[in-house]
């Protein structure tokens, strides 16, 4: 692995001035004293434009003609998902670290594409999670940590929310195989991180997928059924119809000594925690609880905060490349059963 900084600002730059990117760009205002916001890109003029007279950076129309223009030590990729992987290989071969929106790819191949071409050129792969940060799942995952629920026997995920058709009219990328993914794939994906972060290694996944309303290619709505290594059973119900706006965010766990089900609109409220024990912090669970109006939550600062530490030699990636690869196998592993109306077993290959 190449070197990382050590002291001194870190030039990163912006590839992608949609809307994710506003949360990448407030990251890094939070951090004046460790980034240096060096440059912007995107094919889209408009866009372009206006992230140079905000940000008051130089702007190119190519990710080529920006690596060779500017000195970077990092790049954030908030392009469409399908793009995530030729991108990642350029600026991999620049000697550049890079940064990856969710999903990471929208094919297995290419996800491992990625990771090869980080560990070939030395740099490091960030995957970005940010819902691990939030303060409702950081608890649970300590509650999983401490085996407080015991054996644990079942899990239900939920995510109701809704896309009108003007979202993916939005632009033409939106919607497609190639490019995007669907509710599992975009809009659901940090809901299966979850599945093997929180609960574990996948052992086998069924699935059913729809196109029930929304004039795309992929699909809106769809079931998983979910069996662990550990002998966990579950199951996850994602829509984008849910009338007339985003409904529920949720995970229940039911285990041998505890019951939790953290939900709201996207994870942010600690809904049920009961357990056969107490802990110190079981008091200071509803302090967790918070308001939200968006579903990417408040946890882009806390994992940019993350990629500072590991620039500065203190801390390992929380998401790196192959950590991402777990939720792609998982996702990738449901369309596979989707299509092909079988069961599917992990890991999909050896």
């Amino acid at each position: 692995m190449k070197a990382l900084k050590k002291e001194g600002k870190i030039n990163i730059a912006v590839v992608g001035c949609g809307r994710i990117a506003k949360n990448h760009f407030g990251s890094i205002e939070k951090y004046p004293d460790d980034f240096n916001l060096t440059a912007v890109c995107d094919t889209d003029a408009d866009a372009l434009r206006q992230a140079m007279d905000e940000y008051k950076v130089p702007g190119y129309a190519t990710l080529t003609d920006m690596l060779e223009g500017e000195k970077l030590d990092v790049v954030s990729i908030c392009t469409p998902s399908g793009v995530h992987p030729d991108q990642t290989v350029e600026i991999a071969r620049a000697g550049v670290h890079v940064i990856s929106e969710k999903p990471m790819a929208t094919r297995w191949n290419d996800g491992v594409k990625m990771v090869k071409a980080c560990d070939k050129a030395g740099v490091q792969l960030f995957i970005v999670k940010q819902n691990r940060r939030n303060t409702t799942l950081q608890l649970l995952k300590r509650a999983v940590e401490e085996k407080r629920f015991g054996k644990i026997y079942m899990v239900n995920l939920n995510v109701f929310w809704t896309r009108p058709q003007e979202y993916y009219d939005q632009a033409k990328w939106r919607g497609t195989w190639e490019l995007d993914g669907g509710a599992f794939m975009n809009q659901a994906s940090h809901y299966v991180d979850l599945v093997d972060w929180l609960i574990g290694p996948v052992d086998k996944i069924q699935a059913m997928m729809g196109t029930l309303e929304r004039d795309i290619e992929v699909e809106d709505t769809g079931v998983l059924n979910i069996k662990w290594r550990n002998g966990a059973m579950g199951s996850m119900n994602i829509t984008m119809l849910t009338y007339p706006k985003n409904f529920e965010g949720s995970i229940t766990i039911l285990g041998e000594k505890g019951t939790v089900r953290v939900g709201g609109l996207a994870v942010n409220e600690i809904q049920h925690w009961d357990f056969a024990d107490e802990r110190d912090y079981d008091k200071t669970i509803r302090d967790a609880n918070y308001a939200t109006t968006s579903v990417y939550g408040f946890g882009h600062p806390l994992y940019f905060k993350n990629v500072i530490d590991v620039f500065r030699g203190t801390a390992e990636p929380e998401t790196d490349g192959r950590e991402g690869l777990k939720s792609l196998e998982v996702l990738i592993a449901a369309y596979l059963s989707a299509r092909d109306g079988k069961t599917v077993s992990l890991p999909l290959e050896y």
